[in-house]
């Protein structure tokens, strides 16, 4: 039966990390490979109330993470409903080209440790078509939006969807990761933007030609503000929300999302349903990535079955007694991020050590943090926020490879090393 497990899941985990090249949704191969392993497992255990058990804790563990992402996405599409991200692009002035990569390198670091690096990328690469009008250009800089979005969303509970999902199963707790993983962060995005400057040095900007943009923000400047300063305000408040009432976090994006939609609704009452029809929340639901959704549910409920028969802790083992050295196992975990999807990978190593023997905020887990999040960005496929960048702006895989990957891995090697020696003088 281990070995049906393992085969399945490794065709299931090989159809993911190659999704562009067979042409098969990610969400496909995740959902299949869950429904399989459930299906050999119960067939073969033997004991169907005790894989009916499994499964029922599973799929608990599963929908707070996805209520969870199913809440902040909405919350940041009613933003974006607003123009409400407008409130910090419009602020975005400078000639050289070398300024406006670390004036961007910054915005999006600490955007992305709010929203989350997928969103952040998105809403920074669209900015970057208003303010830069070479393609060449626009590239570099989606390249270093991918790098500095994954190293900001690393170091915050709710930047990164691997953040997120050690932050609720108890594996790290908000103020221990944003002390411990901020600085090894900034070191990832900081060698990289000293790098690049070198290299755009004396170059200026060459703004597109200014066209006019009649009727496109059918939202007032209070209005933007409003929703702007709640969404980013509901985000900021769910760790405080956790830590005061000791609820789960999908508790706390769902309570704000009610405050949101009920401002919202009392916001636009005065509107024609046809005017307010996209600002409101039930536009915004339709409007987030169910995919993505679909994926983590399957990719989860599949990592789950793996963690019950016992497989993952036999691979800890293994990979204790062949490596020994935590902080290179979890290295070599951020490297082949850049390979595959990191969502499994954490969902595997979540699996993988116990919390009786790796305690919350221990080395494991927050340099796991920081290796996973900030390792997907070596490549272009490694990170969702790579993907997105790589669908806006037709970013070639090779091209990324030979112009950013350098960057990006000098960057994550840095970080490596600040985060090791932090480690050793506090501890």
């Amino acid at each position: 039966m281990l070995t049906a497990l393992v085969v399945i899941f490794v065709i299931a985990y090989a159809a993911i990390a190659l999704e562009h090249p067979i042409k098969i949704n990610k969400s496909a191969s995740a959902l299949l490979g869950a429904g399989l392993l459930w299906t050999v497992y119960a067939l073969l255990s033997g004991d169907h109330h005790q894989v009916g058990h499994q499964l029922n804790e599973s799929l608990a563990s599963t929908a707070q993470i996805v209520f969870f992402l199913m809440g902040a996405m909405t919350i940041v599409e009613v933003v974006d409903a607003h123009s409400g991200f407008e409130v910090i692009t419009s602020r975005i002035r400078t000639t050289k080209l070398s300024t406006l990569m670390w004036l961007v390198g910054f915005v999006t670091f600490f955007l992305s440790s709010v929203l989350d690096n997928l969103t952040t990328t998105i809403v920074m690469i669209s900015l970057m078509k208003k303010l830069l009008d070479r393609h060449d250009d626009r590239l570099f800089f989606a390249g270093m939006i991918v790098v500095a979005a994954n190293a900001g969303g690393a170091w915050t509970p709710i930047g990164d969807v691997t953040t997120t999902m050690l932050w609720i199963g108890g594996q790290i707790t908000t103020l221990a990761i944003m002390k411990g993983v901020v600085i090894p962060s900034l070191i990832n995005l900081i060698v990289p933007l000293v790098v690049v400057s070198f290299m755009l040095k004396g170059r200026e900007v060459v703004a597109p030609e200014r066209i006019e943009e009649n009727g496109l923000l059918q939202t007032t400047t209070f209005e933007r503000n409003l929703m702007f300063c709640m969404g980013i305000g509901i985000l900021v408040c769910v760790p405080i929300f956790k830590t005061v009432t000791h609820l789960p976090p999908f508790m706390g994006i769902l309570f704000g999302l009610g405050i949101l939609w009920l401002v919202g609704e009392l916001v636009h009452r005065e509107k024609e349903d046809s005017d307010k029809e996209h600002l409101t929340l039930a536009h915004a639901l339709m409007k987030i990535d169910m995919s993505s959704i679909v994926f983590f549910i399957g990719i989860l409920l599949a990592v789950a079955t793996l963690e019950h028969t016992h497989i993952l802790g036999a691979l800890a083992k293994w990979l204790d007694q062949t490596v020994g050295r935590q902080d290179v196992i979890v290295t070599i975990i951020g490297l082949v991020s850049a390979i595959v999807d990191n969502v499994p990978l954490v969902a595997a190593s979540m699996g993988m050590y116990s919390m009786a023997q790796y305690p919350p905020d221990s080395f494991l887990w927050e340099f796991m943090a920081y290796c996973a999040g900030t390792g997907g960005s070596i490549l272009i496929i490694g990170s969702a926020a790579g993907v997105a960048a790589m669908g806006l702006e037709k970013i070639h895989f090779f091209w990324y490879a030979k112009k950013i990957a350098p960057l990006a891995l000098i960057g994550y090697f840095g970080g490596i090393i600040a985060y090791i020696i932090q480690y050793r003088l506090l501890h």
